[in-house]
């Protein structure tokens, strides 16, 4: 008999059991009534104890315990699944007469049956569709076409409100539909953190939030923050549920969903109009984007009297709210210089309230942009948010232009090294051409160097960097390299790093050595040289010293290098100082060579359209190694297309061009016996 066998597990299931109960009523007091029950260690002690649990004993682990809220699990692809419910669009208007059309309309069509509306805030996030069995989460499903959408239950798993298990009386099966939307303060958290990592911040929280959704690792979405309102319920026939919307949502929130407070029960327009009239200024108060009002007939038995038309329901329609303008006057210009020595002229504006946030500055683009708009010193500029996060300079109030207020002229010195600045050909921004003497330049440089897709040494932020610049230790990337444990320990006014952080800090520089050649050339920072840039350059070219000894006829040979790339790549690698800053790095040890691991150029020559979804690659992969192996991948079919890479649920329309155009259509078997040996 096996030894293991014989034990006793019922006092490890009974404890997680009370872990989790636990657990998730404290989830649900802090997410749904704004209650902190415990502290954050306390919470965090008893999630560290379930985890162990169910590492030690993974049989007994259930599919929806709360340790699912931290993810974990990736899903390589999101299988596509047919809605039960068609997720049907409600018709959009911005004009209050039209609200009064639909009013009178519905009026007409009910020939005095007695109704009501429900009016409620419209979220300015992603829909989706969580189906539930016998009070528990079973699947989450985006719109995608209405009919069709992708099966993303592992990402929604982690969204705090998104109820696992319901509570209470709950019906046996059924669908909510609601939104997700990314709030302020992660959202703006999050695109720190992205700026801080030297990626581009996203413009607005929906766009994230949909991102979020179709992110492969469900660890990375449950990072972000996001939260579910759920706005709609229903269920296939037989199963009963309120007869008013109203009430249905009421349910909703007994069985503990998170349902907007501000719903309102309207008798008549008068209601309806005051409802839109208070949200359009109130909304700015929220923690989260909503662009409209949603108006729906309360009563669920006359939906199917009122029908639908082609594309939306004729119980409901959604106002929408008008992007919010304001003026405000033109203080002064600030221009800042990025790392590539570009110069951005920013507005200082008088402190106006916009979109829910205080704004005081705007981007002014470029010297183009300034003279398109003839902006004057002292104008009053227009401003609109509207959807995004990022004001915008959207015109100028001539009528209130100062008399005689001069045009604003374009700085012709750099603001921080006075350098004189130069417009190169075919391009609308100014330039400090100083690179190396440059302060903003030479710490941007430097996060650029050690951001995430670059060396990534995860140690060196923004903060830390210029610390080490204002201490004269990193004036260029090879400094970086040759730093000590004993010149680090001690620096910063308070001093910051001890002897701990010193040593992540050089353990992080040393494992940043392993980084891959492309990932390293990309990293110098050289103009008009990106990710693909960087990995086409590393493979026509295997190694720096035939880089350095290409002239620029041989780099514009180079796919997707045109003159422009290569020249500015011939300059960078012949100016003495960058030659000296390559020796530096290869003497410290970093990758000079492509890896013998790279691939091999079985698919040299061949150029690939990638769709639908794959058994052994997510699509990023498959791609990555159509290149790894010395192919091209392309975005759209055309009759230089080699092959068609079909995966399931590929698109009908693709695979009709490919066969219009006589391209061959590959399978995934296909695929790999061509690129297995």
């Amino acid at each position: 008999m096996d030894l293991f066998s014989s034990i006793d597990t019922e006092p490890a299931r009974r404890r997680m059991e009370e872990l989790s109960e636990r657990i998730d009523q404290l989830n649900y007091e802090y997410y749904m009534n704004d209650r902190s029950l415990v502290s954050d260690q306390e919470f965090d002690t008893l999630l560290r104890e379930l985890q162990e649990l169910e590492r030690q004993y993974p049989e007994l682990a259930s599919p929806l315990s709360p340790t699912k809220r931290v993810g974990g699990e990736v899903n390589k692809s999101f299988r596509q699944v047919e809605h039960r419910f068609p997720m049907l669009s409600l018709g959009n208007t911005y004009s209050i007469e039209e609200i009064e059309e639909f009013e009178a309309r519905t009026r007409r069509l009910l020939d005095g049956e007695e109704f009501s509306y429900t009016c409620e805030l419209k979220y300015d996030g992603v829909a989706i569709g969580l189906s539930y069995r016998h009070g528990r989460l079973v699947q989450a499903v985006t719109r995608g076409n209405g009919t069709l959408g992708d099966d993303i239950t592992l990402n929604a798993k982690t969204i705090p409100t998104v109820p696992l298990h319901l509570r209470g009386d709950y019906p046996d099966d059924f669908e909510a539909r609601g939104e997700v939307v990314f709030p302020f303060d992660a959202f703006n958290a999050f695109n720190a953190q992205r700026e801080a990592e030297g990626d581009e911040p996203f413009a607005n929280p929906r766009n994230a939030a949909s991102g979020s959704l179709k992110l492969q690792d469900s660890a990375e979405c449950a990072k972000r923050k996001l939260m579910f309102c759920m706005y709609f319920m229903m269920a296939p026939d037989g199963i009963a549920l309120p007869g008013t919307h109203y009430g249905r949502l009421d349910y909703a929130r007994q069985m503990g969903f998170k349902v907007q407070p501000y719903i309102q029960e309207c008798k008549d327009i008068t209601e309806i109009k005051a409802f839109i009239d208070h949200w359009d200024h109130a909304r700015w108060e929220l923690p989260f984007g909503t662009d409209g009002i949603v108006i729906k007939v309360n009563q669920t038995a006359l939906w199917d009297r009122l029908g639908l038309t082609a594309k939306s329901p004729r119980w409901a329609i959604a106002y929408k709210f008008k992007a919010e303008r304001v003026s405000t006057p033109l203080l002064s210009i600030d221009y800042q210089v990025g790392r590539t020595g570009k110069v951005t002229p920013v507005a200082n504006l008088a402190a106006v309230h916009l979109g829910g946030t205080t704004v005081r500055r705007a981007t002014l683009v470029n010297a183009d942009f300034i003279e398109s708009f003839d902006i004057h010193e002292g104008d009053h500029l227009f401003i609109e948010k509207g959807g995004e996060i990022i004001p915008k300079v959207v015109g100028v109030d001539l009528e209130r232009r100062p008399d005689g207020a001069p045009p604003v002229r374009y700085i012709d010195r750099c603001p921080e090294c006075g350098t004189p600045l130069v417009r190169i050909d075919g391009e609308a921004a100014h330039y400090c051409p100083n690179a190396d003497g440059c302060h903003p330049q030479i710490v941007g440089r430097l996060e650029h160097f050690v951001s995430r897709r670059a060396m990534n040494i995860e140690t060196l932020g923004p903060e830390r960097l210029e610390l080490l610049y204002t201490a004269g230790l990193v004036r260029n990337v090879a400094d970086i390299y040759d730093l000590r444990r004993d010149q680090l320990i001690g620096l910063g006014d308070d001093a910051t790093i001890q002897d701990k952080s010193a040593d992540n800090l050089l353990a992080a520089v040393e494992t940043s050595k392993n980084v891959p050649f492309e990932r390293m050339l990309f990293a110098l920072g050289i103009r008009y040289v990106g990710e693909v840039g960087a990995k086409k350059l590393a493979r026509y070219f295997k190694d720096m010293d035939h880089l350095l000894a290409a002239g620029e006829e041989e780099l514009s040979q180079v796919e997707d290098v045109g003159g422009v790339t290569a020249k500015a790549v011939h300059e960078w690698f012949a100016h003495p100082d960058h030659r000296t800053i390559v020796d530096r790095l290869r003497a410290a040890g970093l990758q000079m060579q492509v890896s013998l691991q790279q691939g091999d150029n079985t698919l040299d020559g061949l150029t690939f359209v990638v769709s639908g979804v794959f058994e052994h690659f997510s699509r990023d992969e498959i791609k990555a190694d159509i290149e790894r192996h010395g192919g091209k991948v392309s975005g759209s079919i055309s009759g230089k297309t080699s092959y068609l890479l079909a995966g399931d649920k590929m698109g009908p329309e693709k695979r009709k061009k490919a066969e219009k155009l006589g391209v061959k259509i590959l399978s995934e078997a296909d695929y790999l016996q061509m690129t297995t040996p």
